[in-house]
């Protein structure tokens, strides 16, 4: 299993958001940077990813797993651009913020302390573990 992280404005999209929509699950649309692109094509059914509300809030708040495998983005016609389907699995018991990441040493080489810009991005295993422990829930 590979792990990820999703960024999300809350305003636009929430854990609530995506909770309500069960275990259908959700596209993951409207991403128009390549590497985030790229991520999401690299992933598989079953990948688990955090799920993180950006902007004000800037914590991970729960976890979320790819339900459906790269595809077009249904928001546009432009065929550069795709997208996986995602769906809630558990809320974090306690959200962890960016800057209780920050401060944890093991975590300083973190895609979202490297590139906090990055809407999709990598996770390692070693980060996903220290990370859910944070956060009060099993990895």
């Amino acid at each position: 299993m590979t792990y990820w992280l999703f960024k999300s404005e809350p305003s636009t999209w929430s854990w609530e958001d995506q909770v309500a929509k069960g275990a259908a699950g959700e596209q993951w649309d409207g991403v128009r940077n390549y590497q985030a692109r790229n991520n999401m094509r690299l992933m598989k059914l079953g990948d688990r990813g955090f799920f993180y509300h950006s902007q004000k809030d800037k914590a991970v708040v729960g976890i979320v797993e790819v339900c459906a495998e790269s595809h077009p983005d249904s928001t546009t016609d432009d065929p550069r651009w795709e997208c996986v389907d995602i769906r809630a699995v558990v809320p974090f018991a306690r959200a962890v913020t960016l800057a209780e990441i920050k401060e944890h040493p093991e975590l300083a080489e973190m895609a979202l302390v490297k590139n906090t810009r990055l809407s999709v991005q990598p996770v390692t295993e070693a980060e996903w573990k220290i990370v859910c422990d944070m956060g009060g829930t099993a990895p």
